[in-house]
């Protein structure tokens, strides 16, 4: 018999030091869940009725989404083999990774950004070489260009930032890749893009338009559109690197229920776009008073906001659950809130402001930003 903590085959070193994914954690009935940057309205009109409609359980789904596909493929001035459906976005970036880099390949990231990101690079074999963040917690694209080597297959650019919320100019992104290599993939990893009010913020409709073969737009029906339940999420880019991922994927991981209600919402993106206006309103006005508190807040583009609280992070996040307020706290770093219902505004700017006060002058979270 072996010890319940060791593991009883033959496992990668590598992938058994590796933590698994760890989601933000889940809310009691009293509580308010704002760890996982989930949309609070309920799905769209219509969209709860037309997954039931998808109830042909004992059939597999169509695993190439073709209705999906080509919808997006409209949107997007593309053809549907520009189009890549998987079950989330993050599902897409572990294709690509796969797809390109293998032991002995980089992966150039910011960080910190979204946290699945090291472990995809570990699963496929590659290395990740981390970019810190610039003093105003976005991308340093700079200092991420000059990390490029020959070993490197993919570079991530994530905007708006998760956790950090900022973004990247779509001049900034322009001039990045004119200095990436053009056999380097490059993975614009737009998850938040419908809550960016930044007019000047890059967009992964121009970068297509600019014919860059090289560049992955990925964006997801988990967020804005609201069904993280359903996981479906979608890349655009040029067929034959989507081919690539294609090759890669796990069959049929898409359900049909996931790719009908994706379908569904997009017939109502009016109504999308007001809630979305609803929830960029609010995540200004919680930035507004964080602000007004002392914290010294990222200019926040996605549907959170980051409280860079270092080494008082723990600390600071038992305040907040105490108070019924489940936040992402990232040790060491910060603290990720996610923007929920009204009722939770004033409460998150309460306990905020009852945290601030406890830092110490000169902390790196303190002051206006």
């Amino acid at each position: 018999m072996t010890d319940d903590h060791e593991i009883p085959v033959r496992v990668r070193p590598e992938i058994a030091a590796l933590p698994p994914y760890r989601q933000g954690r889940q809310a009691g009935a009293e509580a308010f869940k704002l760890s996982s940057n989930e949309n609070p309205f309920d799905p769209l009109p219509g969209v709860v009725d037309a997954v039931r409609g998808a109830s042909a359980l004992n059939r597999y789904p169509d695993a190439t989404a073709l209705r999906l596909r080509e919808r997006l493929a409209d949107r997007f001035g593309v053809t549907a083999d520009g189009v890549h459906i998987g079950a989330g976005s993050v599902s897409i970036i572990a294709q690509l990774i796969a797809a390109t880099s293998g032991p002995g390949d980089e992966v150039v990231y910011a960080w910190r950004s979204f946290e699945a990101y090291p472990g995809l690079a570990v699963v496929a074999g590659a290395r990740s070489v981390q970019v810190p963040l610039d003093a105003d917690a976005g991308h340093d694209l700079d200092a991420m260009a000059a990390a490029i080597t020959d070993r490197t297959r993919a570079v991530i650019v994530c905007t708006p930032n998760n956790p950090t919320g900022t973004i990247v100019t779509q001049a900034a992104f322009d001039a990045f890749v004119a200095r990436v290599p053009a056999d380097v993939l490059v993975i614009l990893d737009e998850a938040y893009a419908e809550f960016v009010t930044d007019p000047a913020a890059v967009r992964g409709e121009t970068v297509l338009a600019a014919g860059r073969p090289n560049v992955v737009v990925l964006r997801t029906f988990s967020k804005a559109f609201g069904l993280a339940a359903l996981r479906v999420g979608y890349a655009v880019g040029h067929p034959r690197v989507l081919d690539a991922a294609r090759s890669t994927a796990i069959p049929l991981s898409v359900t049909a229920q996931a790719e009908t209600a994706a379908l569904a919402s997009l017939d109502v993106e009016d109504e999308l776009r007001e809630r979305v206006a609803v929830i960029a309103e609010r995540r200004d006005r919680v930035a507004a008073g964080l602000r007004a508190a002392g914290w010294r807040v990222p200019q926040a583009q996605g549907n959170f906001v980051w409280l860079p609280s270092g080494e008082a992070t723990a600390a600071a996040a038992v305040r907040f659950d105490a108070a019924g307020l489940i936040v992402r706290a990232f040790p060491g770093d910060g603290i990720r809130i996610s923007i929920g219902e009204e009722e939770a505004v004033d409460k998150v700017l309460q306990i905020a402001a009852s945290v601030v006060e406890d830092l110490p002058e000169g902390h790196i979270g303190r002051g206006i930003a």
